[in-house]
């Protein structure tokens, strides 16, 4: 009986022992900068993402971790006295006493922790594959609302997307007459075939910013009845982000899903949604909802509803931390937005490339968007590169 009390004694000791030392790897320094990166004339004027805002965290274990979806330097006050000097496992503690404001900040946390036990992130949170099946999203230079761009030119790009080895592209709906859009979706289904999925993002929040109205229900209808006849695959935000009744109404009424989620701070708004049953599909965003670790337990929640959780997207280096949360969540699909054609995901992020040692940043294989086994967020900064195209002053 001794013994058995003397090994589990010293089976505890050990597990507090480990404890303990992860308590004690503590949050040194906090930076946040912008990145400019060297690019030709023809390579800016086509879209390509030349500009980061990088979050550094030091750590008195020596390890630093990094987020290339900063919050602005105007901020950076604020998150050092958060964080400086804390526990850099605490994720949970650090989210409620404010850290869900700066979810890219919360992106290098991870990364820090990941890189410290040699495990992409997603592995720790209890993601079991490397890969996931992207969509892009596209959006045309010129006049928001996309009234300029012909179906023809659409389709295009979503053959130039397919060809590229992607399954789907989402657009914007955001014409002035909202049928239009079914237009589109019919000529793009018809250049591309049934297997590549077309998504529409009608981001109903902010009419002011495009002078788009926020649909009646009636409209929504019309529109969703018609993108479900053209083979669309979903209808996104169609109404107000603080209207949780209509999009569950109109989901019962159409075939088509119905999506949402990417507006909301942390997991109370999800809470209404599935209470509510207003989207089909929960798309929280991996730097506004919180983080990596917010999405994460948005997930647990809809999964309890049956409800996908599918995240919104972004472009680039930035795109890192999404890509954790979506592999430790095992989605369907991952959002790479905003490409702005003619260019593919890999020609706009290339000039990334250049801070990274490994030249390397996700690869495509198969259609399916396959993330680094490099520990952390899963990309290999080069310290030196961010020093060089660190903007001065």
């Amino acid at each position: 009986m001794d013994s058995r009390r003397g090994f589990l004694r010293l089976g505890l000791g050990g597990l507090a022992a480990a404890a303990v030392e992860a308590r004690q790897v503590r949050i040194t320094g906090i930076d946040i900068y912008p990145i400019r990166l060297p690019a030709s004339k023809d390579e800016i004027e086509a879209g390509a993402q030349i500009a980061y805002n990088v979050v550094e965290v030091s750590t008195d274990a020596g390890v630093r971790g990094y987020s290339f979806a900063g919050p602005a330097v105007s901020q950076l006050g604020g998150v050092r006295q958060l964080l400086v000097g804390k526990d850099l496992f605490a994720i949970e503690r650090h989210l409620a006493d404010g850290l869900e404001k700066w979810g890219g900040v919360e992106h290098a946390l991870w990364d820090a922790i990941g890189r410290i036990a040699k495990q992409p992130v997603y592995r720790l949170l209890g993601g079991a594959r490397n890969r996931v099946t992207p969509y892009i999203t596209c959006v045309w230079s010129g006049k928001a609302d996309q009234q300029h761009i012909s179906y023809r030119e659409q389709a295009e790009q979503a053959l130039r997307l397919k060809k590229a080895g992607f399954k789907g592209m989402k657009i914007r709906a955001w014409r002035p007459n909202p049928l239009d859009d079914a237009d589109a979706c019919t000529e793009i289904r018809a250049a591309t075939g049934p297997e590549f999925a077309v998504m529409f993002d009608r981001t109903a929040h902010a009419p002011e910013s495009v002078g788009q109205a926020v649909w009646s229900f009636e409209t929504g209808l019309k529109v969703a009845r018609a993108l479900q006849r053209a083979g669309a695959y979903w209808l996104e935000e169609p109404f107000a982000r603080d209207d949780f009744d209509s999009p569950a109404r109109l989901g019962a009424m159409v075939d088509i899903p119905v999506t949402g989620g990417e507006g909301y701070l942390g997991v109370s708004s999800f809470q209404k949604c599935l209470e509510h049953r207003t989207y089909d599909i929960l798309q929280p965003e991996g730097e506004r909802t919180g983080g990596i670790f917010t999405c994460r337990k948005v997930a647990f929640m809809a999964e309890a509803y049956h409800i996908p959780c599918i995240l919104h997207g972004t472009m680039g280096l930035r795109l890192a931390g999404w890509l954790q949360a979506t592999l430790a969540i095992g989605a369907a699909w991952q959002e790479v937005a905003l490409v702005t054609p003619p260019m593919i995901p890999q020609q706009q992020w290339e000039p990334g490339l250049k801070v990274l040692r490994s030249k390397e940043m996700y690869r495509i294989e198969d259609g399916e968007l396959v993330a680094s086994d490099l520990p952390g967020l899963g990309l290999d900064v080069a310290p030196e590169a961010l020093a060089e195209y660190r903007v001065k002053g």
